[in-house]
């Protein structure tokens, strides 16, 4: 039990590591604009590129790095992330940086798919869900404690000395990773295609839109999280700092809620759970005219946002083991791949509505995308009855 905990604390660790690298830039985008003398915007379009470049990218690499020992695997990826970071601390000009980027993005997703891979591989079964959701909590206590930390350091010490931090906490992850996971870790030999057997399963069709959708319906306002609590529910910058510090516990606590949900209702009360964030999208305008009532339709919504991570992750886990042992690693990046493209979906439909309608259309345009949500939810709960009804 003492080894299990030690090895699900790496596996956090490993999320941490690599969500504080991806979310790290937009605390400093004046420093680096400053730095490079190009435009805030300029620098805003990494955030984008990384997304883009993780989400395409990550299933390629996923079936490469599939066919081979997972730990090694892992343990090079970190490696190359590592190298990625260093590349951004000693970058000269802003292309290097934009370079030194795109390298991070390449190897994140696979390196959380596979991080997601040794958690079903080292959890019992009745652990499962826990160890999935504190995995996926890993990448919120990035955004809540380790973003404010990196930009406080890139204030005081530089934004250099911020990607110093990163390169320091990855080499101590790779050493832990070398003392404490296991070193034989492989999931069955395939080629290519028999790894892309999964993608013909009906349930994994419909289910890896889930993600991103789910995620589409909230980044439509979460976007733009900042200009709503000053601009339209008139916080003070110094309220800012401490609202956004509560949003972020209250994401930390939907993913706790995640893994409880994967010990009772799994995905079959998530249908309750659109509904009412359809609600709440649809009200929010009104909302925005009372400052604390917006506040609370926002920490909500912020809370219902990872509730689908755990019950996701570990349906495609369970398909992938019971029909496609040789898709494990692909199984395990679905979640992650399909959260980017809704994370881009969704920041880009904020961006036409705000520019064209204003922000109080931000929660009834979401609201559009939770349908899709819903529909997309009720139906894979059919595929599992009648899957399970066939056994």
């Amino acid at each position: 039990m003492k080894q299990f905990k030690i090895q699900s604390l790496i596996l956090i660790l490993i999320a941490f590591t690599l969500g504080i690298s991806e979310f790290l830039i937009v605390g400093i985008l004046d420093d680096l604009s400053a730095q490079f003398n190009v435009s805030v915007a300029a620098v805003g379009y990494l955030v984008t590129i990384f997304a883009l470049v993780y989400a395409v990218s990550t299933p390629f690499i996923t079936l490469l790095i599939g066919k081979h020992n997972l730990f090694w695997g892992l343990f090079g990826l970190m490696g190359i992330f590592t190298f990625g970071n260093i590349l951004s601390f000693i970058s000269p000009n802003f292309t290097l940086f934009t370079i030194s980027r795109i390298i991070t993005a390449l190897v994140s997703g696979v390196a959380i798919s596979i991080a997601l891979s040794f958690a079903g591989h080292i959890a019992p079964l009745p652990k499962r869900g826990w160890l999935l959701s504190w995995v996926f909590a890993g990448f919120s206590i990035a955004s809540v404690l380790g973003v404010p930390l990196g930009t406080w350091i890139s204030t005081n010490l530089g934004w250099r000395i911020s990607f110093l931090t990163i390169i320091i906490i990855s080499f101590i992850t790779m050493g832990l990773i070398l003392a404490s996971l296991p070193r034989d870790f492989k999931q069955q030999a395939s080629s290519i295609m028999g790894q892309l057997a999964l993608l013909k399963d009906r349930r994994i069709q419909v289910g890896m839109f889930l993600p991103m959708f789910n995620l589409a319906s909230i980044y439509v306002f979460y976007t733009y999280l900042r200009p709503i609590l000053t601009t339209q529910l008139h916080f003070s910058t110094g309220m800012l700092t401490i609202l956004l510090f509560v949003f972020g516990i209250t994401n930390i606590i939907g993913n706790r809620m995640s893994g409880k949900l994967t010990e009772g209702p799994g995905l079959n009360v998530m249908p309750q759970v659109y509904i009412g964030q359809f609600v709440l999208l649809l009200i929010m305008p009104l909302a925005f005219l009372y400052s604390w009532v917006g506040v609370l339709v926002l920490m909500l919504l912020i809370t219902s946002m990872p509730l689908l991570g755990s019950p996701i992750q570990i349906l495609f886990l369970q398909v992938a083991e019971e029909a496609y042992p040789q898709s494990i690693v692909l199984a395990s990046s679905l979640n992650s791949i399909f959260s980017n493209f809704g994370i881009a979906l969704g920041s880009a439909t904020g961006g036409v509505l705000v520019s064209s309608i204003g922000m109080n259309s931000v929660g009834p345009g979401g609201a559009i995308y939770t349908v899709i949500t819903f529909g997309l939810t009720v139906w894979l709960i059919r595929l599992n009855k009648k899957s399970k009804a066939a056994e």
